[in-house]
């Protein structure tokens, strides 16, 4: 049977969910079709709005008191600050008790497993006792098994950043004999078992040494095992977020999947959109075609929301040709010389970061000569151009505002 909706959503990060969630909440029927897991599922689970200036002033306390000095091309500056705000308040009310930090505009600092202070505007609950701003010591803790986290390295790089409270760093076994190349989730769930749990608090309490809070790297998945290992240390324990696999992400996109489900979305997982089917004007996308097995099926709609990440997500490719985004072919403006598109700084202004598709205001995708490419298509997330969410730390934020807009307006277009 032919598949046919008002609005597909192209996507399944965090700003595809999100224009999901708000082409449903118009009435629409909506599909969101993602080629692989969630890449939530690969993030910290922190959500940052504007850590830093494209000129790398910062860290920024108040994001929008720093939104007019973005350049007009920046996503928000073609959004605003009200889809920002507003893309905030969505999240929220997706993830209920399971955040902190929307009490205020001002960015917190959480320091994460590399031993850097991340400016962020919503963190998990678990991570809040770790906050960068609170002046109580800190015993940071690392595994000899989990070799991705190097708790004393992290310890001296937060003391070296100027943090305002003694570190302590310490590697100690795990109480279950893991193979070095374990799953995070296989450390998570054996520190379900009480066991676990109290030998893990036992081996930890000789090295307190005066701290007066415990941090370990994020895999304490359930409430309780950080409860309980706060009880026998006598000292709040929190979360360090750090790089994939990340269970922090992975219980996010749990949750925004499960309000996917509650919003009636159909969701298409596991295949990859290869092309698109335009009507005889070649003004309005008509279809786009998904692999399924090595054959194309066109999934039909009104309305389209492109949601499929720059190019880290693979929603913008490079090659000796040129920039292309491979779905519905956008202008993707760039220099034809290759190497305009590095700095010969590692940290440097590379025009690669910000290379993506150029929206309107409503942020359809737009051609060399300023012309709305496809009037039916939305544009959202890190595939829209402008701005480099890594130097920024803006990558949540933008996802938020423009997933809220190209779902809105998607589904208020039917």
């Amino acid at each position: 049977m032919p598949i046919s909706e008002d609005v597909v959503v192209i996507g399944g990060g965090l700003s595809g969910g999100v224009a999901a969630l708000m082409a449903a909440r118009t009435g629409a029927s909506v599909r969101l079709i993602s080629h692989k897991e969630s890449t939530l599922r690969h993030a910290s689970g922190l959500i940052d709005v504007l850590g830093y200036l494209p000129d790398g002033t910062g860290p920024i306390v108040n994001p929008f008191d720093a939104l007019d000095e973005l350049p007009n091309e920046h996503p928000y500056s073609v959004v605003g600050e009200t889809a920002v705000r507003e893309g905030l308040t969505i999240f929220d009310e997706i993830v209920g008790e399971m955040y902190a930090g929307g009490h205020t505009d001002t960015n917190a600092l959480v320091p994460t497993q590399g031993g850097t202070v991340k400016p962020t505007a919503r963190y998990p609950q678990s991570v809040a006792a770790g906050l960068a701003s609170d002046e109580r010591d800190m015993l940071l803790v690392g595994f000899e098994a989990l070799s991705d986290f190097d708790a004393p390295l992290a310890a001296e790089h937060l003391a070296a950043a100027g943090v305002p409270f003694e570190t302590q760093g310490v590697t100690v076994q795990f109480p279950e004999d893991l193979r070095d190349d374990a799953r995070i989730t296989r450390f998570a769930t054996a520190l379900e078992r009480d066991s676990n749990t109290r030998a893990l608090a036992d081996a930890v309490e000789s090295h307190l040494d005066g701290a007066e809070r415990v941090g370990f790297p994020a895999l304490l998945s359930k409430d309780t095992v950080r409860s309980e290992l706060g009880t026998r240390l006598g000292k709040p324990v929190f979360e360090i977020p750090g790089g994939p696999p990340s269970l922090l992400g992975l219980e996010l996109a749990e949750r925004l999947f499960e309000t996917l489900d509650e919003a009636g979305v159909h969701i298409s997982s596991g295949v990859p959109v290869v092309g698109h089917e335009t009507d005889g004007n070649d003004e309005r996308v008509t279809a786009v075609l998904v692999d399924r097995n090595g054959q194309t099926h066109p999934y039909h709609a009104e309305q389209f929301v492109l949601a499929t990440g720059g190019l880290v997500g693979k929603g913008i490719d490079t090659d000796r040709d040129g920039v292309t985004e491979p779905i519905f072919d956008c202008y993707i403006p760039h220099s034809e010389d290759r190497y305009d598109w590095f700095s010969n700084e590692a940290f440097g202004d590379h025009s690669f970061a910000r290379f993506g598709i150029v929206p309107s205001e409503g942020l359809q995708p737009t051609d060399a000569n300023g012309e709305i490419e496809f009037e039916n298509v939305r544009a959202a997330g890190s595939v829209v151009g402008g701005a480099d969410i890594a130097s920024e730390k803006s990558g949540s934020g933008v996802s938020l505002a423009t997933g809220l807009i190209a779902g809105r307006n998607a589904g208020e277009a039917i």
